[in-house]
């Protein structure tokens, strides 16, 4: 433990370290929570962090590129920071070997779900610097989730440098090839032991490592097939489906099996009578078509509270807009929609986008008592193509962009 600490419960024995960073999504009006500051009790402070390494005979051998799958292996260190109101706020930042977390069984993490999380990768680039994509962004949308579930908020850019450090310290882990790379998961928990629903009074940050090849399995080209049913909603208006927090995920996992077991690889999400179109598994969902006049338009689903505003979204938007040869919508959309274009031969491309996937074209719908195809990879140019292999060059260095930060800088 850091000396001079203050622990306010003996039931909670949870050895903390921690890390920091920013972020700055684009929130439509109805949305933004700009005007709501986060209310930082104590800052978390980088440049305070405690280092304790991992034993030599501790080291865990690295697995091979060709082994990895999602989320199986992780680093040998990670990054907490506990909290605790009564003591002033964010205590001293640690790194230590991964361990266990020892939880009061009371903690309202595991009783009310407070918690949420972030999901960000770290990217080794062709000339051996290891760089993060867009970092502020998640941090920011973090601190919005925090704020919807009752956790303290954080400074963001003590919090990236938080990682950084981290990161530096198991850069070896970051894969060596242009097809994997170091999945990022900042987590933010409830661990004070009460059973009242109510804010804590205490929680935990902490941050984990674990390399990563093709969240699919497979070439990220691959398309997918989705079943959209409508019997099944993700997110509602005014709940917190546009929030990273665990109980978004949960309850999707049976209906996600479900489709599973009927030869579909993913879920689309639909909502309300006219079955408008959120998101796609856990990635938010892009579909390119002809209007009546040929122009090609780009469309995605609005922030309007029913999806997750995703930093590879955003970046699609961006570079979209910045090409300029298609135009970009956001607003509600729904298979009524997407079936009249398909029937018209105007339907060009349907694909997902998400930090694990990057870009995942779809190739099949099935919609009730219609089976979509979708002739997504049968273009010439095709524009999923385009965004995936643009975004995988700034992150892997081989365009030098500003969405691209070299942990060095820190």
């Amino acid at each position: 433990m850091v000396e001079g600490r203050v622990f306010l419960s003996r039931l909670l024995k949870i050895a903390l370290e921690g890390c920091c960073g920013p972020a700055n999504i684009t929130l439509p009006p109805s949305r933004r929570l700009s005007h709501l500051k986060p209310a930082i009790e104590n800052p978390i402070q980088s440049a305070d962090i405690s280092v304790r390494l991992c034993p030599p005979d501790r080291l865990q051998p690295k697995p091979e590129v060709s082994a990895l799958q999602f989320g199986k292996y992780f680093t040998d260190h990670m990054l907490k920071i506990e909290y605790h109101k009564s003591a002033g706020g964010w205590q001293q930042p640690c790194i230590t070997p991964l361990e266990y977390l020892s939880l009061h069984p009371a903690a309202k993490v595991l009783h009310y779900a407070v918690e949420l999380f972030e999901g960000m990768k770290a990217y080794r680039g062709v000339d051996g610097q290891i760089r993060i994509f867009r970092p502020e962004l998640n941090m920011q949308r973090m601190n919005l989730s925090a704020l919807r579930a009752g956790l303290p908020q954080f400074d963001s850019e003590q919090m990236i440098r938080c990682i950084c450090r981290l990161i530096n310290i198991e850069q070896e882990w970051v894969p060596h090839s242009e097809a994997a790379s170091l999945y990022i998961r900042p987590t933010l928990i409830g661990t004070e032991p009460s059973l009242g629903v109510a804010m804590p009074e205490s929680a935990l940050l902490y941050t984990i490592l674990c390399p990563v090849g093709s969240y699919f399995g497979g070439p990220s080209f691959k398309p997918v097939s989705l079943l959209a049913d409508p019997r099944f909603v993700r997110a509602w208006p005014g709940g917190c489906g546009d929030r990273k927090i665990g109980s978004n995920y949960g309850p999707t996992i049976h209906i996600q099996k479900m489709a599973e077991s009927q030869g579909f690889n993913q879920v689309m999400w639909l909502y309300g009578e006219d079955h408008q179109i959120t998101e796609v598994g856990t990635m938010n969902l892009f579909i390119l078509h002809l209007d009546d006049n040929g122009e090609r338009v780009l469309v995605t689903p609005e922030l309007n509270g029913l999806i997750l505003p995703g930093i590879t979204r955003q970046s699609i938007l961006d570079l979209s807009r910045e090409w300029g040869d298609v135009r970009v919508e956001e607003r509600v959309i729904t298979m009524g929609e997407l079936l009249q274009w398909h029937n018209s031969k105007q339907l060009l491309e349907v694909f997902g986008a998400g930090t694990a996937c990057v870009v995942c074209p779809v190739g099949l719908i099935q919609y009730q008592n219609n089976t979509v195809h979708i002739p997504t990879s049968e273009q010439k140019d095709p524009f999923f193509l385009r965004c995936l292999r643009t975004i995988l060059d700034i992150q892997y260095g081989r365009v030098p962009h500003k969405w691209a930060r070299s942990i060095d800088q820190y």
